[in-house]
């Protein structure tokens, strides 16, 4: 099955509003270029204050702003409430996104998030029409124990539980080994290409064939221009979660413009 890349850029907290409308000008400039076939799933996460600032410079005539959707770096489950500093799925959906990020290692890190958290926020993105993209990965530690598998698909198999396999395959997966993040070290792309056909085989377990082939699953880890081509090139590798070299339109475009040379070469 032909899945279509994702290639998706994560500025965590990082970029203010006048800096991230420059950047995704520099990114819609390349898009305009391309037709929406022709380029991969282009996605961006601002920091919620800009959220408004990036979508204030997307159009629908022509010139590439369509062709770049924008993800919510995290959601809550619940539509309203009490809940001091959490922003929700409609909140995000009203802005103007179309994705969310959940279940980054640093949320689960510094912030405490739970498996049980990030299943409740999947469910509540789906049921709110947006996409999910489930981040999941292992510590060094945890690796060299040789944990990697079994940690993971736990990881999945709690993050999916009770989701539709309709649902389930719409979503997108984002393998990030937490020693590859922003560290400079990248997973080997066979390593990595490994991991992610576990991990769809781990969806296989919980939804079904049919949607472990549909669902998109990411590469996520110190991703780089120079990176991009052979992770692309391997079977179940479908993008990239990208992080620092998302800063910067000119290393995007160019990991967006090796996916598709990926992608021509097929």
């Amino acid at each position: 099955m032909s899945r279509k890349p994702i290639i998706a850029g994560n500025w965590k907290m990082n970029l203010l509003q006048s800096q991230a409308k420059e950047v995704f000008e520099g990114v819609k400039d390349f898009c305009k270029d391309y037709t929406a076939q022709e380029l991969p799933t282009v996605v961006i996460a601002p920091v919620f204050t800009s959220i408004s600032a990036v979508e204030s410079v997307k159009c629908d005539c022509g010139c590439g702003g369509k062709k770049i959707s924008i993800a919510g770096q995290n959601c809550h489950w619940e539509n309203s409430g009490a809940y001091t500093g959490e922003i929700s799925v409609e909140m995000l959906k009203d802005a103007g996104c179309d994705y969310v990020i959940i279940g980054h290692s640093e949320r689960r890190q510094y912030f405490s998030e739970t498996d049980e958290m990030i299943n409740k926020k999947a469910k509540a993105i789906l049921a709110g029409g947006l996409i999910p993209i489930i981040c999941c990965g292992e510590t060094l530690e945890q690796r060299e124990s040789g944990v990697t598998d079994s940690w993971i698909s736990g990881q999945i198999k709690a993050a999916l539980e009770g989701i539709s396999s309709e649902d389930v395959a719409k979503s997108v997966i984002a393998y990030e080994p937490i020693w590859a993040i922003g560290t400079g070290k990248t997973c080997d792309s066979d390593e990595a290409n490994r991991v992610i056909a576990m991990i769809r085989n781990t969806v296989k377990e919980v939804a079904g064939a049919e949607a472990a082939d549909s669902i998109r699953i990411l590469y996520g880890g110190s991703v780089k221009p120079n990176t991009i081509a052979e992770q692309m090139s391997k079977s179940d590798i479908d993008g990239a979660l990208v992080g620092g070299a998302s800063l910067k339109a000119e290393s995007f475009n160019e990991i967006i413009a090796n996916t598709m040379k990926v992608a021509v070469n097929a």
